[in-house]
């Protein structure tokens, strides 16, 4: 069985995930204008219609996939035990600052020069 690494940020992406998944009824309606090249445009054509979908239905319904999959992605990865064991371990002992971390700690900041 797989376990899951939450952290505290994780809430804010739920709450976008649920917003996406919400029905559009539900929402207030705005528009998006895009210039996209004709060849580009009957891809998404002919994509939408294999789908029996409008363009905007099509273009709707990737754009929000999209999205919700570069949140989850910044926010939650899936490990087997071992490795989710391992990961906690290396997160409880990092190892001892080297000569050049100490060295980075050292200097002085630029906006402070």
């Amino acid at each position: 069985m797989a376990k899951v690494r939450t952290s505290s940020a994780e809430s804010p992406v739920r709450a976008a995930v649920v917003a996406a998944e919400r029905s559009l009824a539900a929402d207030t309606k705005g528009s998006i204008n895009l210039r996209i090249e004709s060849g580009t445009r009957q891809l998404i054509d002919d994509a939408a219609a294999i789908l029996g979908k409008t363009r905007t239905e099509f273009m709707v319904d990737s754009a929000r996939r999209q999205a919700i999959d570069v949140l989850l992605d910044q926010r939650l990865f899936v490990l087997d035990s071992d490795r989710y064991d391992a990961f906690m371990h290396a997160l409880d002992n990092p190892p001892a600052p080297g000569p050049k971390l100490r060295a980075l700690l050292r200097r002085v900041p630029a906006w402070q020069k």
